[in-house]
């Protein structure tokens, strides 16, 4: 186990900072999102989902979270962290959500969020599997090209664009350690001139459809090996990292 505390800012980290660690932080959260995601049903509305996970996420054994369960349906899936939702929107037979959570298992914080259709509208299944697969291609360019923070998501906005979509710059992800970060903040990685460092860095996509009222969201940790959602063993077998069938 590699633990690190010589990070320089803004990558500094904690003493009892491991990649290790953040990685077992990571499995630990998809796990418990995928949970969550098999659970939601149409007729719910968001406040109830946010309950429902917070419940789940308390019988996972989290030790805290350090960012508040945030759970969007439809056209609320446009909105950052920081805008609020439209006042009781219910999940729709044929609709599009995302999960976004922030847990800490064994002292690291987790961050995870994806994407998820009810029912077969086409649009919203393809919506949800092109943040997904923006996600991975951006992560694979950060391997191969050893490339700043910057031009990570000038790289995003790019590939964004050649799958249809806009990407959402109002968020650029952030820093991510040993619990809390927040002593270490070090701005958005699409402003950090440097080469990530694997395990200290959220890589957050948020696009939006060109035409109609919705988007889509996927982060994670950036890791060598990332630790997918369809990696995870799910516990409801009709989930998907894009589609639950109603």
């Amino acid at each position: 186990m590699e633990v690190i505390s010589n990070y320089p800012a803004p990558e500094q980290v904690g003493p009892a900072f491991s990649v290790d660690f953040m990685r077992v932080a990571q499995h630990h959260s998809w796990a418990v999102l995928s949970q969550i995601a098999a659970a939601i049903k149409p007729g719910m509305t968001e406040a109830i989902a946010r309950q429902l996970a917070k419940d789940l996420l308390q019988q996972s054994g989290v030790e805290r979270l350090w960012h508040p369960v945030i759970i969007r349906f439809g056209q609320n899936t446009c909105k950052i962290y920081s805008e609020p939702s439209e006042k009781d929107t219910v999940l729709q037979e044929n609709d599009i959500f995302f999960i976004d959570l922030g847990p800490v298992y064994g002292g690291h914080e987790g961050d995870v969020g994806a994407t998820f259709v009810v029912g077969n509208n086409t649009e919203q299944q393809q919506c949800a599997t092109a943040a997904q697969q923006l996600f991975e291609r951006v992560r694979r360019h950060w391997l191969v090209a050893q490339c700043s923070g910057s031009e990570l998501y000038q790289f995003a906005e790019q590939q964004a664009a050649a799958l249809g979509y806009e990407l959402n710059l109002a968020i650029k992800g952030h820093r991510l350690c040993d619990y809390p970060h927040k002593l270490y903040a070090g701005g958005n990685l699409g402003d950090f001139d440097g080469t990530p460092r694997p395990g200290v860095w959220v890589l957050e996509i948020q696009i939006k459809h060109p035409t109609l009222p919705i988007g889509a969201f996927y982060e994670d940790v950036l890791l060598q090996e990332s630790v997918l959602l369809d990696e995870v063993d799910l516990l409801d077998k009709s989930v998907s990292p894009a589609v639950i069938q109603s």
